[in-house]
C-alpha cells in the first residue's frame, strides 16, 4: 500500500525520435520535485534486449548504471542530473524485461493453465512494474520510449491507456510530445504531422491532456490554438519544447510557458511556488563564465558519437560550473592518435580525459595520450580503462616491463598488469555480469583523492571486469604510482594518482553517473580546476616532445 496518493504522467512521443522525450521529462520532474513534491521517474524501452548492457554504444548510446548495478536507458542519467531521485533497475524497464518476467511466470507454473496473452498478462506486468517503481511518492513520470505507430510500443501504450481507468483521471495525464517542423519554401510551421500523431495516438485509445511541441522558433497563439482545436486538447494545454542553448535552460523555459503550474492544476496538486534561483544560476555560468575558457581533449573509440559519453560530456560541464569556467570539449580519436602521434592531436589542449570503454581497438593510442600528458606535466584524468591504460603506460615507461598490456588485449602478455577479475574467469554470459553498481572505496590521507573528496571513504559506481594485478601493485608503488583508493573488501585498486605531477588522477569506477549541475562531482570540479590552472600557468609554451 502506498501511503500517498500518487499522481502518473505519461510521456510519449510522435512523428520522429529523437524529439527529447528523456530532456522534457527530466526537466518536468525538475520544476515538480522544485515545488516541494517527491517525484521519480521510469523510463519503458520498447526493445527486445533485456537491457543495453550488451548493445553498442554506436547504436544506442550510453548505457548509464544505478548504484545497485543496473544497466539502464542513458534518459534514467537525465532524470538523476535534473532531480535529487535515485535511480534503481526498477525505473526501466525494456519489453525483454517484461516478456522475461511473464515467460519465466508460466513456467513456474503462476497462470494455473490459462493462455498467456499480450493482454491482460503483459500489460498486467507493465504495470505492476510501474507501481513497484512508485512507492511513496507524490508524482511519477512515465516516459514511453519509441515513436506511436511502432509495432514494438503497443503492449506500452495499451498499459498505460489502462492506468487511467486503474488510478482514476484526476491522477494520470497523458503528454505527448510532437513535431512542428518550419517549411522554408512555405514560409512557414506546419501542424499536420503533429495532427496526424495525435490521431495515430487516439486510435490506441489514448487521447493527450497536453502537447509539447518541439519547435526552433517561437509558436504564436493562433497558431497554439489551433493545433489545440484539431488535436481536441485544451487551448492552455499546449506548450513547445524550443531548442535552447543548454538542455539546463529547458525547466526554466518550460516555467516560463507555465506547464508546471498548469499540470498541479490538472492532477489537482497542492505544492508551493518554484525555487529555481539555482537552475538560473547554473544556466548564468554556463552561457557567461566569469573565467573564460578551457579546452579539454576526450581521447576515445566513441568519438565520432557525443551520446556514447553522454554522462562524461555532462559532467566535464558540471566542473566547468563548478570552476565558473567554460568547458570545450576536442573529441580525439584514439586511432589518430596511434597514426598521427599525440603531439600533433592534442596539441593547444589544457587536459587529457581517457575514458573507459571496451575492446582493443585504439587501445595504443590511448596508452600514447597518457604518456604524452604524464611527460608534459598536462593535467590528466583516466576513468575505468583510462586507469588501466596509465597502469599500462606507468608499467612499460617507467617500471621497463616491456610489452606490458591488460589481458584483455594480449592473453599472451609476459606482464599482465591488468587482469580479469578472479570472480570473471568462469563467466560466459555477457549481460549484466561484470562489476557493477556502488562499491566502498578507501581513500588515503593527505592524497590528491582525498583532499578532493573531503572524506577517507566513498562510495562509487563500476561497470567492468578487468582488474590492476596486485601481483605488481608493490613494484608500481615502489617507483612512484600512489594507489590512493582502493576497496577494502575485495582489496582492489580503485584509483592512482602521481605526486610529481599538476594533476595526474586515474579512477576504476564511474564518477560521471554521480555529478549534477547543481552538485558537481569532486572529481570534475579538481580535474577542470588543474586544467584552468595549467591554461593560466603554460598557455602559449612549447610542450616537451616524448
Amino acid at each position: 500500500m502506498r501511503s500517498k496518493k500518487t499522481k502518473f504522467i505519461f510521456v510519449t512521443g510522435g512523428v520522429v525520435s529523437s524529439l527529447g522525450k528523456g530532456l522534457a521529462s527530466a526537466s518536468i520532474g525538475a520544476l515538480l520535485e522544485n515545488r516541494g513534491l517527491d517525484i521519480t521517474l521510469i523510463k519503458l524501452d520498447p526493445y527486445i534486449n533485456v537491457d543495453p548492457g550488451t548493445m553498442s554504444p554506436f547504436q544506442h548510446g550510453e548505457v548509464f548504471v544505478t548504484e545497485d548495478g543496473g544497466e539502464t536507458d542513458m534518459d534514467l542519467g537525465h532524470y538523476e542530473r535534473f532531480t535529487h531521485a535515485r535511480m534503481s533497475r526498477l525505473n526501466n524497464f525494456t519489453s525483454g524485461r517484461i516478456y522475461n518476467a511473464v515467460i519465466t511466470k508460466e513456467r513456474r507454473g503462476e497462470y494455473l493453465g490459462k493462455t498467456v496473452q499480450v493482454i491482460p498478462h503483459i500489460t498486467d506486468e507493465i504495470k505492476a512494474s510501474i507501481r513497484q517503481a512508485a512507492q511513496d511518492v507524490d508524482v511519477v513520470i512515465v516516459e514511453v520510449g519509441g515513436t506511436v505507430g511502432d509495432i514494438e510500443s503497443l503492449p506500452f501504450l495499451e498499459a498505460i491507456r489502462q492506468m487511467r481507468y486503474d488510478v482514476g483521471s484526476q491522477n494520470a495525464v497523458y503528454i505527448h510530445l510532437t513535431l512542428l517542423p518550419y517549411i522554408g519554401a512555405a514560409g512557414e510551421v506546419k501542424t499536420k504531422p503533429t495532427q496526424h500523431s495525435v490521431m495515430k495516438l487516439r486510435e490506441i485509445g489514448i487521447q493527450p491532456d497536453f502537447l509539447l511541441c518541439r519547435t526552433d522558433r517561437e509558436i504564436s497563439r493562433e497558431l497554439k490554438d489551433k493545433i489545440a482545436m484539431f488535436c481536441n486538447v485544451d487551448n492552455g494545454n499546449v506548450f513547445t519544447s524550443p531548442d535552447v542553448r543548454s538542455i539546463y535552460e529547458l525547466p526554466l523555459e518550460l516555467h516560463r510557458q507555465g506547464l508546471d503550474e498548469r499540470l498541479a492544476e490538472v492532477l489537482n496538486i497542492w505544492s508551493r511556488a518554484p525555487h529555481l534561483e539555482k537552475w538560473e544560476t547554473i544556466v548564468r555560468k554556463i552561457y557567461e563564465p566569469a573565467r573564460g575558457e578551457v579546452t579539454v581533449a576526450i581521447v576515445g573509440k566513441y568519438v565520432n558519437l557525443t551520446e556514447s559519453y553522454k554522462s562524461l560530456n555532462e559532467s566535464l560541464l558540471h566542473g566547468g560550473i563548478a570552476n565558473d569556467v567554460r568547458v570545450k570539449l576536442r573529441f580525439v580519436d584514439s586511432q589518430d592518435v596511434e597514426a598521427q602521434g599525440p603531439e600533433k592531436t592534442l596539441a593547444g589542449v589544457d587536459a587529457v580525459l581517457v575514458p573507459g570503454g571496451f575492446g582493443v581497438r585504439g587501445t595504443e593510442g590511448k596508452i600514447a595520450a597518457v604518456r604524452y600528458a604524464r611527460e608534459n606535466k598536462l593535467p590528466f584524468f583516466g576513468i575505468c580503462l583510462g586507469l588501466q591504460m596509465a597502469v599500462v603506460e606507468f608499467s612499460r615507461t617507467v617500471l621497463g616491463l616491456k610489452g606490458a598490456n591488460s589481458l584483455e588485449f594480449d592473453e599472451h602478455t609476459a606482464h599482465p598488469v591488468v587482469t580479469l577479475m578472479e570472480s570473471q574467469v568462469k563467466v560466459q554470459d555477457k549481460g549484466g555480469t561484470m562489476r557493477l553498481g556502488s562499491y566502498a572505496c578507501a581513500l588515503k590521507p593527505g592524497s590528491v583523492a582525498h583532499k578532493l573528496y573531503g572524506q577517507e571513504s566513498i562510495q562509487e559506481r563500476h561497470r567492468h571486469r578487468y582488474e590492476v594485478n596486485n601481483a605488481y601493485r608493490g613494484r608500481l608503488q615502489e617507483a612512484g604510482l600512489v594507489i590512493s583508493g582502493h576497496n577494502p573488501e575485495l582489496n582492489l585498486v580503485e584509483m592512482i594518482e602521481l605526486t610529481d605531477h599538476p594533476y595526474f588522477v586515474g579512477c576504476q569506477f564511474h564518477p560521471e553517473f554521480k555529478s549534477k549541475p547543481f552538485a558537481p562531482h569532486p572529481l570534475f570540479s579538481g580535474f577542470i580546476g588543474a586544467a584552468l590552472a595549467q591554461r593560466d600557468a603554460t598557455r602559449g609554451q612549447a610542450p616537451v616532445h616524448s
